[in-house]
């Protein structure tokens, strides 16, 4: 593979280890290579048709190490684009990684003691909503703080999060990065200049508390003071 020509270039969109988004550009190479099964089992196993995809960053990035990836896989690479689609899938890694921690971590999926299979596939999927809006959350904050808050909050939690985390001066703006800082000052974020944006467990914890204060606020309402 380190032999081989270039094949492709490719864009991707990666994040360095202060949370902050940039571009890395990709030189790819793939190739086709065939795993005859062990000697003695020829019989019992066939040939495995495989395809390594060797994707190497130019240039060296400031705040991160350079991306080097190399990827075996037995799904069809016939062109650039099967090769750009499967680095693709695999640059979703840390995602995914990220949405199983909260499940486990945030939502305590494991500790659920329920006994039937159909209980406990509707408690994750539940779960699997609350999940993805605390990763949402937290990705939109890195790529796009500067959106109105609107967009991922409601009128009612704006208001309580103005009210329970209030600031002496500093920015008053409705925009995603300054109400998911409040957010993650629920849960313990001390924002302080050298802090790094807020994390997953930390906007969890700050949700959770929010949830209760939101019902609080709520049942307030309903019955009067």
């Amino acid at each position: 593979m380190g032999a081989g020509h270039v094949k492709n270039v490719h864009r991707i969109q990666v994040m360095d280890d202060k949370g902050n988004p940039s571009i890395a550009v990709l030189e790819i190479k793939y190739h086709k290579m065939t795993v005859c099964p062990p000697i003695g089992k020829e019989k019992r196993y066939g040939n495995l048709e495989l395809t390594v995809i060797h994707a190497t960053e130019r240039g060296t990035p400031k705040d991160r190490k350079p991306i080097e990836w190399k990827l075996v896989t037995n799904l069809p690479i016939r062109n650039r684009s099967d090769a750009i689609e499967k680095l693709e899938w695999y640059a979703l890694r840390w995602k995914i990684e990220m949405f199983h921690k909260i499940l486990k971590s945030g939502c305590r999926a494991e500790d659920s003691k329920l006994r039937s299979a159909e209980r406990l596939a509707n408690l994750i999927a539940m779960m699997c909503i609350l999940a993805w809006r605390v990763l949402w959350l937290t990705m939109v904050n890195r790529v796009s703080g500067d959106l109105p808050a609107k967009l991922v909050f409601t009128d009612i939690e704006m208001k309580l999060l103005d009210h329970l985390t209030l600031t002496k001066g500093g920015s008053r703006k409705k925009t995603v990065g300054r109400f998911l800082t409040l957010l993650a000052r629920l849960g313990g974020y001390l924002n302080r200049k050298q802090d790094l944006p807020p994390g997953n467990m930390v906007l969890w914890r700050g949700m959770s508390r929010l949830t209760d204060i939101h019902l609080g606020y709520c049942l307030a309402k309903d019955v009067g003071n």
